[in-house]
């Protein structure tokens, strides 16, 4: 599996899927080798190619391989991949319903199916700070906690998780969906009725074994 092709094909869409715009927002995978993948920093997605994309050491933060400066938010992704052994796949996006809660500091609650199954856990905001920071990484790692696929930064932008990156991308589809449905519920001063925990532990733990097809290959 070529790592720096899945975060040159991926960049692209970032951009062009509406996640985000000009240069901002970052993507990474964790190899089978330990290593974290990653994009350059402030460079155009089309014009990115594999010798453009970042290797680092997920301990140290060093760089093993590539001639680019690797994203301002690399800490954030290292400080996920740290915390989170089940994560191979980090999508930071800059979208534009789901970053409207993050500039109020709201949390988007698991409001429909789609939500419980995806999104894990409440998304919560985590506090401001400085692209870049820190602080910024870790509070991150706490909104998230061990059970949340996403959570917003606020004033920011939102960070999605996934098992491979289809799954970050999933994610980030599946909040930003999440985030438009709740601004219509607030736009006409409604209040969305919650599901129960009794059926968010279904959807999350029972309905997956079941669901989709399970074809054994030949």
């Amino acid at each position: 599996m070529d790592y720096k092709e899945i975060i040159v094909a991926y960049g692209k869409r970032l951009i062009h899927e509406g996640f985000t715009v000009e240069t901002w927002g970052n993507i990474s995978v964790r190899g089978e080798n330990g290593l974290i993948y990653i994009t350059p920093s402030g460079m155009d997605y089309d014009s990115c190619t594999t010798d453009d994309i970042c290797v680092l050491n997920l301990e140290t933060g060093e760089m093993t391989e590539g001639k680019r400066r690797p994203s301002i938010e690399k800490e954030l992704h290292l400080g996920i991949y740290r915390a989170r052994a089940e994560v191979n796949a980090v999508v930071h996006t800059h979208p534009v319903n789901s970053t409207v809660f993050a500039c109020m500091g709201m949390d988007i609650p698991l409001l429909c199916d789609e939500s419980v199954q995806t999104l894990g856990d409440t998304v919560k905001c985590a506090p401001y700070a400085l692209p870049g920071s820190t602080e910024l990484a870790e509070g991150c790692v706490r909104a998230l906690g061990k059970r949340a696929n996403a959570c917003i930064l606020m004033s920011h932008g939102a960070v999605c998780l996934g098992k491979d990156m289809n799954g970050a991308f999933k994610t980030a589809r599946v909040l930003e969906m999440s985030a438009e449905i709740y601004y219509r519920i607030l736009a006409v001063n409604g209040k969305f009725i919650p599901i129960s925990d009794e059926n968010i532990y279904a959807m999350q733990n029972i309905i997956p074994k079941s669901y989709g097809q399970n074809i054994k290959q030949q």
